[in-house]
């Protein structure tokens, strides 16, 4: 059995929800994604994203009327 992983890189992130690189890293610069939430940083850089900060943010969006 394989459990799902709790941070994922850039490329697997992309594929599982359409967000591109560029997307991420802009919501990062803008300041609507923070590490620690959304996003962490690993020892060697890469920035990981974290699935349960990502269905928090996802959820907790208002929808539009």
């Amino acid at each position: 059995m394989i459990a799902p992983a709790k941070y994922v890189k850039l490329p697997l992130f992309e594929a599982l929800t359409g967000y591109t690189e560029k997307a991420v890293r802009r919501k990062i610069e803008e300041g609507v994604w923070l590490e620690g939430k959304q996003y962490v940083r690993a020892p060697d850089g890469h920035i990981l994203v974290s699935m349960d900060g990502y269905y928090a943010w996802v959820e907790g969006q208002k929808q539009a009327a």
